[in-house]
């Protein structure tokens, strides 16, 4: 085979081949992420997920947080990632179908390198502490190698991830509980009688550690060092998010990797099935609307009532509680919202809602990066330095106008060109030759 005909069969996917379902639920996941995100572009941390700090009792700001944690909260992430996982069939699964040997793994895994690359610009230049694109870059290089399994296997990989997920949950949890338990023991110990060990010591500190970042006293030190750090020249504000971002990512990516891994699995499987694509029959979305969203959201709102109950002191909930189950909840409330949405298509009466998101989802990449400029030119120090000056209620304004800015411009964008403008480079870059780009 030539090059020329290699260069041609290798193409990325046009627009008779894209199936419009997933662009429109791609939509609707990329702006429900910053639905979930703008409490940690807005608010200092630890406000964006304690209302108790600034004392939001019973006022909108706590309805709006309780609403917000109780229903969507975690589900847009679960849905982009199967979409995610969807893409990956797509992507290669064409490129195997014309191109011979090594070539749809080559260009495979240069995609997901300039993801990578991509992802270090959204932490290390926008600052962004919840990038998300280094996990989907990493672990979609892992989910290649189950491309091939059928829905039963790849529903049994998600089982698994399932489990492995809500198994290291309640490790963290019993973890904590241990050292507590080993640090209030070295407390009672006379120390006038008893030298403590440097073991004792080390125990005796962590707790002590973890008790005072718990009160209401040590929550407001951590909300006014976030708002001095964010508020800041560039150089204060870059070592605090930068520094955020590394520290959740080694828990997060070497821990809780099977979040991610199940919905890539479910994505895979739902799409073979026919369930992302719409393909399935009525019934089993409003099996997954209904089972998805009764047990989620019964089990969200006894999750939340715990940490009413202890005020929101990580602490006392760590020694009250005996399961978390935070996984478990938003497995299910995902797969309910997303048979929701899948009723709603089947319906035809919101033909024009889908339509309407469907450019929205075709510049997914490009939409989910302006969201981090955007939003970082808004609130940082550096820019117009909103950060921990709008209430609660008020961020969703935000949200508002950064939706109907993303949705207008992504209708006029696509008029005239054929891909968003970081669709066209990480296309370009992936073939290592430059895409067409307008129509």
């Amino acid at each position: 085979m030539s090059n020329g005909s290699t260069t041609t069969l290798a193409a990325p996917v046009n627009q008779q081949e894209r199936i419009i379902i997933l662009d429109s639920l791609r939509g609707f996941a990329i702006l429900g992420i910053l639905l979930m995100n703008i409490p940690s572009f807005a608010l200092p941390n630890p406000v964006g997920g304690d209302p108790s700090i600034l004392n939001e009792w019973g006022t909108i700001n706590f309805k709006v947080w309780n609403f917000v944690s109780w229903f969507p909260e975690g589900t847009q992430r679960a849905i982009f990632s199967m979409l995610f996982g969807a893409g990956i069939l797509l992507f290669v699964g064409g490129k195997e179908k014309r191109l011979d040997g090594l070539l749809p793994a080559d260009y495979f895994f240069r995609r997901q390198l300039w993801l990578i690359v991509f992802s270090l610009i959204d932490v290390f230049i926008l600052l962004w502490s919840g990038d998300i694109l280094l996990d989907y870059a990493c672990l979609g290089m892992i989910m290649y190698s189950f491309r091939k399994l059928s829905p039963k296997a790849l529903l049994i990989g998600a089982g698994l991830c399932f489990v492995f997920m809500l198994a290291r949950e309640n490790r963290d949890l019993y973890q904590d509980k241990k050292m507590i338990h080993r640090g209030e023991m070295v407390a009672v110990i006379d120390t006038s009688v008893t030298k403590l060990t440097v073991i004792q010591k080390e125990q005796l500190g962590a707790m002590q550690d973890f008790k005072s970042r718990t009160t209401p006293e040590g929550r407001v030190k951590r909300m006014e060092k976030a708002i001095l750090k964010t508020q800041g020249s560039y150089e204060e504000l870059y070592e605090y998010r930068t520094n955020r971002y590394v520290d959740d990512l080694v828990r997060y990516l070497f821990f809780g990797i099977w979040d991610v891994l199940l919905f890539m699995f479910l994505g895979m499987a739902f799409f073979k099935m026919g369930i992302l694509t719409g393909q399935s029959n009525v019934k089993v979305y409003w099996g997954m609307c209904i089972v998805g969203l009764g047990i989620g959201l019964t089990l969200s709102y006894f999750r939340l009532q715990q940490l009413v109950d202890v005020k929101f002191n990580w602490f006392e909930y760590t020694k009250k509680f005996d399961f978390a189950f935070y996984e478990l909840s938003r497995t299910f409330r995902s797969i309910g919202i997303l048979g929701s949405l899948m009723l709603l298509y089947k319906s035809g009466v919101f033909k024009w809602l889908f339509a309407l998101l469907r450019p929205v989802g075709q510049m997914a990449f490009t939409n989910y990066l302006m969201q981090s400029l955007m939003c970082g030119l808004f609130f940082y120090g550096v820019g117009f330095g909103m950060y921990g000056q709008l209430q609660r209620h008020e961020i969703y304004y935000v949200v508002g106008a950064v939706w109907i800015f993303q949705i207008i411009y992504s209708h006029i964008w696509l008029r005239f060109f054929r891909f968003g403008p970081l669709e066209w480079a990480w296309r370009s870059l992936t073939y290592w030759k430059k895409q067409p780009f307008r129509k």
